[in-house]
Parts: C-alpha cells; sequence; structure tokens
C-alpha cells in the first residue's frame, strides 16, 4: 500500500511542478496520509523489532517482506505478468526464492551459532598480568580463541 501511495503521490507531485495543480484534489491528500501513516507504523515496528531481536535477523527479514509484497503489489496493479514471456516469470520466481532462502539461512544459522556458543562454552582462567600467565581462583565464560597451549608458549 505505501508503495502504491507513494508513486500515486510522486505522479501527483509531477504533475503539479509541471504546471497542473493536483494539490486541489483530495485523492492527492488522501495518499498523503496513506504515506505518512504507513511509514510512521513501519518505524514504530521496525523500533520495535530491533529493540527485541538482533539486527541481522531484522533486517533481512524486512528487506525480503518489503521487496516480496512491493513486488505482489506491482503484479497487481500493472498486471505485469500479462506482459512478461514465461522465462522472465520464473527468473523472477528463482529471484524471490533465492531471496527466502538467503534469508532463512541467515535465520537458521544465526540460531544454530547462538547453541553452539551456548553449550560449549566453559569458564577460562583470567589473566592477571600481561606478562605473566598465572593460575587463579578467577574465571571468565567464554570460548577460546586459541588453544590453551598457544597461551603457554606466548608467555
Amino acid at each position: 500500500v505505501q508503495v502504491m501511495s507513494v508513486k500515486a503521490l510522486g505522479i501527483a507531485l509531477k504533475l503539479t511542478f509541471s504546471g497542473t495543480n493536483q494539490l486541489i484534489y483530495p485523492q492527492t491528500w488522501a495518499f498523503s496520509m496513506v504515506v505518512i501513516s504507513c511509514i510512521i507504523t513501519q518505524m514504530n515496528y521496525l523500533n520495535k523489532a530491533l529493540d527485541t531481536f538482533n539486527t541481522a535477523v531484522v533486517s533481512p527479514i524486512y528487506y525480503t517482506m518489503f521487496t516480496s509484497l512491493t513486488i505482489l503489489a506491482s503484479v497487481i496493479m500493472f498486471k505485469d505478468w500479462d506482459r512478461q514471456n514465461p522465462t522472465q516469470i520464473v527468473t523472477e520466481m528463482c529471484g524471490v526464492v533465492t531471496i527466502f532462502s538467503g534469508t532463512f539461512l541467515l535465520h537458521k544459522t544465526k540460531d544454530m551459532a547462538d547453541g553452539l556458543l551456548n553449550s560449549s562454552s566453559f569458564r577460562l582462567p583470567t589473566i592477571s598480568s600481561a606478562r605473566s600467565f598465572k593460575q587463579t581462583d578467577e574465571y571468565s565464560e567464554g570460548v577460546p580463541l586459541r588453544s590453551s597451549d598457544s597461551f603457554r608458549s606466548l608467555h
């Protein structure tokens, strides 16, 4: 709805700037109100999603939904598939499947990485000084970047 309203508002403004005033029509103002309300709603829910979830999850899902719904609205409004041959339609569908697959894989691999970090985390001894490595009673949670042998060889 937002994309179609923005398109209608853009056409109205283009006609207004070329000399045919479109601001006298209530449709122009209705499309303006739809655009403003869609932007406010979209920003509200996008900010709530970013507060709740990781950006690596929200951004791809947002992009996928926006792109898919824009394509669907364009197909409905402009009857886009009437003028395309089957090869173009299959190519577009492959693009949509690729976007959905990428988003799904991003989301699933993020969950797998979170599970891996939670299951293999253990307590590492903290290093009390940069020059000497000595065993202390203080431990920290984490996943080592190097094996313990490489820590001993450095110190």
